[in-house]
């Protein structure tokens, strides 16, 4: 198991390797982390004591361990969402949240031509994608990266979206058959595709890619 392991982690690294020339050419950064650890160490060396720090709803934020390192260190400002809780709040929260120094998120698909697949319901993850905080971080498991964007929207809908139905209780055709039927129900995740093929801003979007299975 330990040579399979080790076989697969070469393999993964190689393909890393090749997705990060073509985020180069796309003016998005790319970085190889072989683990969820070496991953946090390396965005915590881009940080600065007193940034403040954003996130959509993503569970490889939490699995990569990369949440719990920031809240333990203390020493940035966490900009959650979830403590917002009356529409003046809210509001406040996402003028924060617009001009914060880092954004955390994952992709649902990224292909190896270098595009970030995703799709969105209400949208606060991919707006915040598009424009707003001054670096955003993509936490990207290997299990993410497919062939195309093709590829990308048939994972969302096989895989990304009947987990996340099943997770958040949507009641959408995804949650009660485990497959999508493209629907316009109340709840629908699936309200805004959007394929990021290149960034105008140097520096803004840094891709991790991380040597393991993570997040949906």
């Amino acid at each position: 198991m330990a040579q399979r392991t080790q076989t697969v982690i070469a393999s993964w690294e190689k393909t890393a390797q090749t997705v990060i020339k073509k985020l180069e050419r796309h003016n998005i950064e790319g970085h190889w982390a072989p683990t969820s650890a070496d991953a946090v160490a390396l965005v915590r060396s881009w940080m600065a004591d007193g940034d403040s720090v954003t996130w959509g709803g993503s569970e490889t934020f939490k699995e990569s361990g990369m949440k719990a390192a920031l809240d333990e260190a203390g020493c940035y400002r966490m900009l959650d969402r979830t403590t917002a809780t009356t529409a003046d709040a809210q509001r406040a929260m996402w003028r924060d949240r617009t001009s914060a120094d880092w954004f955390f998120m994952s992709a649902n698909a990224l292909t190896v031509g270098g595009e970030l697949v995703n799709i969105d319901g209400n949208s606060d993850r991919l707006s915040l994608l598009l424009h707003g905080p001054a670096h955003v971080v993509v936490l990207c498991g290997m299990n993410k990266v497919v062939a195309d964007v093709e590829a990308g929207i048939k994972r969302i809908q096989t895989t990304v979206c009947p987990l996340n139905a099943e997770r958040l209780h949507t009641e959408t055709p995804c949650e009660l058959t485990g497959v999508c039927a493209d629907c316009h129900a109340p709840k629908c995740m699936c309200c805004n595709v959007v394929v990021t093929r290149h960034s105008r801003h140097t520096g803004r979007i840094r891709v991790v890619l991380i040597g393991e299975e993570l997040g949906y």
